[in-house]
């Protein structure tokens, strides 16, 4: 009871994680789920202890980067189509970028936390891509070419996205802790789990995820030091060349969507067509709205007005027990753009700056624990990673779907290394240092 105790200002935030563990059942509208009601739950509770320990609770400087974006939102929202459609939007952007974050940043007390949660990515990563493996070996998944063999996990053919999103996060987890200055053993663990979750990301056929994979794997290698980088390097290229040589996972869907990503421009498929026509319509809004937007949740009202003939009237959806369906495309893909599009320059100036502020301090720190041989290097480049993973996968996707949460909580880490005091009186790994020290020297003194 006693250990249970002892983490329990993070368990809310490791119930998050879990939630998005179970199916959502077919047919899904791929919105939220209850994984975000209970992330509303755990700001709750974070409020609750804030008023009963009566601290102040955020320093200013995390105070400017996490409340910058409340001024793009608050200025959309009073802009948008209907009320209501204002409401859900600014409930829906202050749960992702605002609260749920500042409830990880306050709830984490040191880097006992942090591993943990992180781990808790890792868990629930293993276990989607265990889903989505199985789904494609069986050709039970969500429909791709006229197959259902893509990986989707539990969250259905209404958010193919979902599995790729927690699979590239808890990979982005495992390289982090496999690369920082834990026991060799739980290294070993990390390494092997991250070995596990290439499958599942390659059958998921995401592009994007792909993408924003790699770029941040190459980031944390370099983050971590060149020497490491090059012998983890290594053991990538090893690893991919047994995957892909031996075991026979370059099948010839997989080798397609792969040189697609080379020729989008060339000849793109229709999903790119599509996602090009959407962004030029994003920009089109943008145009006519310059510093405020369309209003939140206005991309779907404006966008037969700002595209071409090229757009199709949605995706085709089906598989992984749901029956096909014709899904609207309500949103263009780049979160940049929507933002820009639904914001304005207020909003993306206010939103983009935050998270821009927010790598800065994140990789600062890094920074600063790798020149100190101080504590926490892979804590570190966890946070630094799932940051650079987010801003990568922006370019090709927006929130939506029961896997959101998840980014929500990946700013949260983030903001908890760069912004808070790892270091002060309520870190418990230093505080285990110095009574072991104590302790030892009463030992001596004692002989």
């Amino acid at each position: 009871m006693t250990r249970v105790g002892a983490y329990a200002p993070v368990l809310p935030l490791l119930a998050v994680v879990v939630l998005l563990a179970l199916p959502l059942g077919p047919g899904g509208e791929g919105g939220a789920g209850p994984a975000d009601a209970v992330s509303a739950l755990v700001v709750l509770y974070c409020a609750i202890r804030l008023v009963r320990d009566r601290r102040r609770p955020l320093s200013p400087a995390a105070a400017v980067v996490l409340g910058l974006p409340v001024l793009g939102i608050a200025v959309a929202a009073a802009g948008a189509v209907s009320p209501g459609e204002g409401l859900v939007g600014l409930g829906r952007y202050l749960q992702v970028f605002v609260l749920v974050p500042l409830a990880v940043l306050l709830l984490l007390r040191d880097r006992a936390d942090f591993r943990l949660l992180a781990w808790s990515f890792v868990g629930l990563a293993v276990w989607q891509g265990a889903v989505g493996v199985h789904q494609y070996a069986t050709a039970t998944g969500a429909s791709y070419q006229g197959r259902p063999v893509r990986a989707v996990g539990t969250f259905g053919a209404q958010d193919v996205m979902g599995m790729a999103t927690v699979v590239s996060l808890g990979l982005v987890c495992a390289v982090g802790l496999a690369l920082g200055s834990a026991p060799v053993r739980q290294r070993v663990t990390a390494l092997a789990c991250a070995a596990l979750l290439l499958p599942p990301l390659a059958v998921s056929f995401s592009r994007g995820a792909w993408i924003a994979t790699a770029v941040t794997l190459v980031a944390q290698l370099l983050l971590s030091g060149l020497r490491r980088a090059l012998s983890a390097g290594a053991v990538v290229v090893a690893a991919s060349v047994i995957l892909v040589g031996g075991f026979g996972v370059g099948t010839a869907m997989l080798q397609e969507r792969i040189s697609s990503i080379t020729r989008v421009a060339d000849a793109p498929d229709q999903s790119v067509t599509d996602r090009y026509t959407m962004w030029a319509a994003a920009t089109g809004m943008w145009g006519e709205h310059p510093l405020a937007g369309v209003g939140l949740k206005g991309f779907p009202e404006h966008r037969d007005g700002h595209s071409s003939l090229a757009l199709s009237a949605g995706s085709d959806t089906e598989g992984a027990g749901a029956a096909f369906r014709k899904q609207p495309l309500l949103s263009p893909h780049n979160m940049y753009l929507l933002v820009l599009a639904e914001q304005g320059l207020i909003g993306l100036l206010a939103l983009a700056g935050s998270w821009l502020a927010l790598l800065v301090c994140a990789v600062r720190a890094l920074w600063r624990t790798r020149r100190t041989a101080g504590p926490g290097l892979d804590c570190g480049l966890v946070a630094s990673g799932l940051l650079v993973w987010q801003l990568t996968d922006f370019a090709y996707a927006d929130i939506g779907g029961p896997s959101t949460v998840l980014t929500a909580m990946c700013f949260g880490l983030a903001a908890w290394w760069g912004l808070s005091d790892r270091t002060g009186p309520t870190a418990r790994e230093p505080a285990v240092a110095v009574t072991d020290a104590r302790g030892a020297a009463q030992g001596a003194a004692t002989r």
